[in-house]
C-alpha cells in the first residue's frame, strides 16, 4: 500500500507565494516550502521537478491572480476609459499588495517559462480596454503601453525613486487619464 499524500501541488505554490512575499526569491527554495507545508525536501520533488519549475508555478498563480482582480475590477466600469482607470488602480493595488510577486511578473528579462494561456488569461481585460480605447488593430500595442507604463510608474514608486516631491498619487492619476485619453483619439 502506497504512503498517502501529505501536501498537494496548491499547497506547494501557496506556501511558494507566502515565501516569494515574505523572504523574496533568494528565499523561495524547496528546502523552505518543504519546511512550510510540513514534508521533507524530497517530497516536494513528486509534485515539482526542480526550484525553476517552483518558481514558474508562483509566478503563473500569481498571474492567474492578478488576471482575475483585473478581470472583476473591469466588470463594473460602464467605459472604456473608465475601464481602464479602474484596470489601472487594480494593478497599482496589486503591486503594493505583493510586491514580491508583481516584481516576479514583471522583471525584465526573466527566464520563466510562463504558460502562455495564462499570460493570456491574465491580460484578457487591459487588452478589451485597449481595444474598445484605440481599436482592434492597436490593441495589443495599446496593452503593451499601458502595461509598460504602469510598470514603470509602480516600480519607481516601490522602490521610492520618486524624490522631487509632490503628490504621487496625483501624478498616477494623471498618467492614466493622458493615457486613456490619447488611446482615445484614436491616432496612432
Amino acid at each position: 500500500m502506497p504512503t498517502p499524500d501529505r501536501t498537494s501541488l496548491d499547497e506547494i505554490v501557496a506556501a511558494g507565494r507566502a515565501l516569494l512575499e515574505s523572504e523574496g526569491l533568494a528565499g523561495l527554495t524547496m528546502q523552505a516550502v518543504a519546511t512550510r507545508v510540513g514534508v521533507r525536501a524530497p517530497s516536494l520533488y513528486k509534485r515539482v521537478r526542480n526550484r525553476a519549475e517552483l518558481v514558474t508555478r508562483v509566478a503563473e498563480a500569481t498571474a492567474r491572480e492578478l488576471g482575475e482582480r483585473l478581470d472583476a475590477a473591469a466588470t463594473g466600469a460602464p467605459d472604456g476609459p473608465a475601464r481602464l482607470m479602474v484596470l489601472a488602480r487594480t494593478f497599482r493595488g496589486f503591486a503594493h499588495e505583493r510586491p514580491a510577486a508583481f516584481g516576479l511578473l514583471f522583471t525584465p528579462g526573466s527566464d520563466l517559462a510562463i504558460d502562455p494561456d495564462v499570460l493570456r488569461g491574465a491580460s484578457a481585460s487591459m487588452l478589451a480596454v485597449a481595444a474598445e480605447l484605440s481599436g482592434p488593430d492597436h490593441a495589443l500595442d495599446a496593452a503593451r503601453t499601458l502595461t509598460a507604463w504602469a510598470n514603470g510608474f509602480v516600480s519607481m514608486e516601490l522602490a521610492g525613486a520618486f524624490r522631487l516631491g509632490g503628490d504621487v498619487e496625483r501624478a498616477f492619476e494623471y498618467g492614466v487619464h493622458r493615457l486613456a485619453d490619447a488611446l482615445a483619439t484614436g491616432s496612432p
